[in-house]
């Protein structure tokens, strides 16, 4: 057992919440097709550690096909679609099953999200998606996060966690993703095969030299080598969040990581604050706007959300989780965020107070027409 009183890696010290994947590598016996329970155990104390220095923990973890696959004694066959996915169907229960008493030993909650491709990239489907994970980490429960394999086609599916927790990275403005793997980092080669490979430890620009420098070496049970790495680098270091890559295989190696254990970081070259505000400016649309009153702009200037109470009209043309302008009475453009509703409900609740949302469109929604952290104010 490592013993730890600090942090020592400064991305994760720094950070306030970190995406942490686990390859089916790691998680289950490549021997016997079961849960590695006592790997898990050690994981899971490391992250203990974690949560008591205040940082919150979102894990995006493999082994459902792998663990199927032994439940059903389908290890050595080659699998159709529809086998794939009743192989997940069935792996995913004791995946989940796993996590939840692994927790409970160290009396910390867990709740499983099965996500598919147009949960993260359809706006208001990714808008509902990363409420339900930021409303379980207030509740201090720890999102476990797997593709939904089984129903996911080949055609729109991720394809591996590597890419998937990127995006979830993305979606939550994570300050770090933890790659835990089979592989200790990024080599200038293939060290399985060439004694000369270079360690490289910082990566500051995904150039096509580095880039080129990932060799597949996908191991027998996971579906992601270093090239899904490099990808998932490219999508996290883009929404300012940091990406590590680091060897998981031993009990521990969580702890040993952030004592400045062996690792590989790609450096993201702004704050998640900064990157999305800069994606929220690219995604603008003269055409879709709210017009407020004279006092939201006044909370909005000192930095509050906006109520619907505070939109006098709108345009007719955009769909929650959509890039809106926000216009004065005199049509001055004050900024623009995403917009948690669509325009035919805002025209509804403009001019409503929060408690009078429900009773006006038949259900119960937010209270910010379009949060504070979700806007850009000139």
């Amino acid at each position: 057992m490592v013993s730890l009183k600090s942090i020592k890696l400064d991305s994760i010290n720094n950070a306030k919440r970190i995406v942490l994947k686990v390859g089916s590598a790691l998680i289950v016996n490549p021997k016997t097709g079961k849960i590695n329970a006592s790997w898990v155990q050690s994981l899971v104390k490391d992250i203990l550690f974690l949560l008591n220095k205040d940082k919150e923990i979102l894990i995006v973890s493999s082994g459902a096909i792998a663990l199927g696959k032994s439940e059903l004694n389908l290890q050595n066959k080659s699998l159709k679609l529809s086998e794939k996915q009743a192989t997940a169907a069935t792996g995913q229960i004791l995946l989940a099953k796993a996590w939840k008493s692994i927790f409970e030993e160290v009396n910390i909650k867990c709740g499983q999200i099965l996500v598919g491709h147009s949960d993260l990239e359809t706006r208001r489907n990714a808008m509902n998606t990363r409420a339900t994970m930021n409303t379980l980490l207030k509740l201090n429960v720890i999102p476990i996060i797997n593709e939904n394999d089984t129903v996911a086609t080949l055609e729109i599916r991720y394809g591996d966690n590597d890419q998937l927790a990127a995006r979830i990275s993305q979606l939550v403005e994570a300050d770090v993703l933890i790659l835990l793997s089979d592989i200790d980092g990024l080599y200038s080669e293939d060290p399985k095969n060439s004694p000369e490979a270079k360690f490289i430890k910082e990566i500051n620009n995904i150039t096509s030299e580095i880039e080129n420098m990932a060799k597949n070496t996908q191991s027998d049970i996971a579906s992601g080598g270093m090239i899904t790495k490099i990808k998932a680098a490219k999508i996290a270091t883009t929404a300012g969040c940091d990406v590590i890559i680091a060897h998981g295989k031993n009990k521990n190696s969580l702890l040993k990581l952030i004592s400045g254990g062996k690792h590989s970081i790609f450096k993201a070259n702004m704050s998640p604050y900064n990157a999305k505000k800069k994606w929220i400016l690219s995604k603008r649309n003269k055409l879709k706007f709210v017009k407020i009153d004279r006092g939201a702009e006044n909370a909005l200037i000192s930095g509050k959300s906006l109520l619907a109470a505070g939109i006098e009209s709108s345009s007719n043309s955009f769909n929650r989780g959509e890039i809106v302008d926000i216009l004065s009475k005199t049509d001055k453009l004050l900024g623009c965020g995403i917009i948690a509703y669509d325009s035919e409900e805002i025209n509804i609740i403009a001019g409503k107070k929060s408690t009078e949302i429900k009773e006006a469109l038949g259900y119960k929604g937010r209270d910010e027409a379009i949060h504070r952290n979700d806007m850009v104010i000139n």
